[in-house]
This record gives C-alpha cells, sequence and structure tokens, in this order.
C-alpha cells in the first residue's frame, strides 16, 4: 500500500495523543497546573494534528463530515465519532484540572476510556480489511494499543519532573509498557511476514474467475501504464531498505527511549534526556508506519500477475 504522509502522521501523532489521554484520565502524573496544561495541552495537540492530518488523505476533505453518519458500518466513521466525544470529555476534564486544581474522575475516566476505543476503531480501519491479509490476519488492534500507551507513558513521565522530582513509579511504568510495546511489534512483524497473499485463498486463478483451469499467468499487462490501483495498492518496497527501516524503527522508536528511561531511574537529574526521547520515539515509531503500509498487499495485486 502506498504510504501516504498525511497517514503516516495521522496514525503517529493520534496514538501518541490519545495514549497520554489514558494515562491522565486515569490520574496518573502530579496533581500541579504547570503540568496539568503542558500535559493535557499536549494530549490535546497531537491528538488533534493527527485526526486533521488524516483529512489529507480525503478526496474530498470539506466533506469529511459526511462520514460521521455511516458509524453503522464503517470504523472510519466510528473513529470520527468516538474521536470527537473523546477530545470533548478529556478537554473538559483538562479544564476543570486547571481551573479548579484537582482531577474530577467521573470525567477522566470516560475519557481515558474513550481513548481507548478511539485507537481501537483506528486499528480496526485497517484490521478490517480482509482484502490485504497482513492486517487481517495478525492482532493489529494490539500493535496500535501497545505503541499508543508506550508512547503515551514516555510523554508523562517526561512531563512530570515540572511539577517536581522524577516520579519513579511512572518511570517504571513507561519503562515496562515500552518493553511490552517493542516485544508487541517484533511479535506482530514476524507474524505480518508470514502471511501471504493467498492466506484467503486467493491466487491469480481467482482474480481472473477461472481457478478450476490450472496454473495461469500474465501474458501482458492489463493496460500500458500504471493506474490508480497500481500506484495506491500495488506499492513495492526492497528487501534491504525495509530491512534498515526496520532497524531504525526497532532502536529510535523503542531501544533508545528505553535507555533513556533507565538513565533518568539511574540519575532523576538527567530527566530533560526524556524530553529529547519524545521527539526520537515518534521518529522511529513513523518509521515503523511507514513499513506498516508499504509492506502491505493488496489482494488486487494478484490481478496484475504477483504471487503470494
Amino acid at each position: 500500500m502506498h504510504p501516504a504522509p498525511s497517514i503516516i502522521v495521522f496514525t503517529t501523532l493520534s496514538g501518541i495523543g490519545f495514549g497520554l489521554m489514558v494515562w491522565l484520565g486515569l490520574g496518573l502524573g502530579p496533581d500541579g497546573i504547570v503540568f496539568a496544561l503542558l500535559a493535557s495541552g499536549l494530549a490535546l495537540a497531537f491528538a488533534s494534528i493527527g485526526l486533521l492530518a488524516s483529512l489529507g488523505h480525503l478526496g474530498n476533505p470539506q466533506r469529511a463530515w459526511r462520514a460521521l453518519s455511516q458509524w453503522r458500518t464503517s470504523w472510519l466513521s466510528r473513529e470520527g465519532v468516538v474521536s470527537i466525544a473523546t477530545l470533548i470529555l478529556f478537554g473538559l476534564y483538562a479544564l476543570a484540572w486547571v481551573v479548579y486544581g484537582q482531577r474530577t474522575l467521573w470525567l477522566g475516566l470516560p475519557a481515558a476510556a474513550g481513548a481507548v476505543v478511539t485507537i481501537y476503531c483506528t486499528s480496526m480501519i485497517y484490521g478490517s480489511l480482509k482484502a490485504v491479509p497482513r492486517w487481517s490476519k495478525p492482532p493489529t488492534s494490539l500493535l496500535f494499543q501497545a505503541i499508543a500507551l508506550a508512547g503515551g507513558a514516555l510523554t508523562l513521565s517526561a512531563l512530570a519532573p515540572v511539577s517536581g522530582a522524577p516520579e519513579p513509579t511512572l518511570l517504571t511504568l513507561a519503562e515496562l509498557i515500552m518493553i511490552a510495546a517493542a516485544a508487541t511489534w517484533l511479535f506482530w512483524s514476524a507474524r505480518a511476514a508470514d502471511v501471504r497473499l493467498d492466506a484467503d485463498g486467493s491466487s491469480p486463478e481467482t482474480a481472473i474467475g477461472l481457478p478450476g483451469i490450472g496454473r495461469v499467468r500474465l501474458l501482458e499487462a492489463p493496460h500500458t501504464s500504471p493506474n490508480y490501483l497500481m500506484k495506491e495498492m500495488v506499492f513495492r518496497i526492497g528487501r534491504q531498505r525495509a530491512a534498515a527501516l526496520r532497524r531504525v524503527a526497532l532502536v529510535l522508536g523503542f531501544v533508545l527511549p528505553f535507555f533513556a528511561i533507565a538513565l533518568v531511574l539511574a540519575v532523576p537529574a538527567l530527566w530533560p534526556v526524556l524530553l529529547v526521547a519524545i521527539p526520537v520515539h515518534l521518529a522511529g515509531i513513523a518509521a515503523s508506519r511507514w513499513l506498516f503500509f508499504a509492506e502491505a498487499q493488496h489482494v488486487v495485486s494478484l490481478y496484475y500477475g504477483h504471487r503470494a
């Protein structure tokens, strides 16, 4: 699949934004006003920028509001409805926190639940596509949740010291979540690599509607120049480039943030390192998202002579 920049920004920023909302809604982190402004503002900014970036992938962004009416059948529509409700809930929670100086959990807990549901809906936009076995077979929802919570925990632990000393409990939590997210990503990648285009019985023979005549091969291309389907659904990436990007994603997205957290646990005075770890983590997750789309194979590629 063609890894459009708007989709990379959307899945990267909205994930960390809603992941941070989960931890803040649960009441984690200091109660100071400065922390409330920074953490809540960053969560809302990340999530909002990510959602706005997703509009860039629509054919007619000005009609995006119409997608909200299809929530009964479309995961994209459900994600839009739930994300708006979550942003409103969390915004009220953050406002009450800043104005009154204390957290209102009867607003925070629903906001945290809404953030989890939003991440799930985002993952199902891709996980529900049976025409892309690489997404529909592995636990794609688990991958999105793990990465979002890891990014949120990292950001939470990085911002906490603005209202005091680094909190060992938050740092330990972030470290454990980062390990879990890295393990989930590695597991998903390994399993996705084993998923073939014929996972659901598709083949070039079924693509042309003649599965019973034996093995077929493409004599001539269906047309003389690339079309929309070939540009969007039959994206190709070299193995060496994919392997290099996978290493970049692992190191930047998980390994370096993990060591940054471990360093601050050992030497709390070095907590500004965590602020640098946030953009490093985002760069790694962006690389993993690029691979998520670039390596996905749509069964329409069978029509153009590709085999599993």
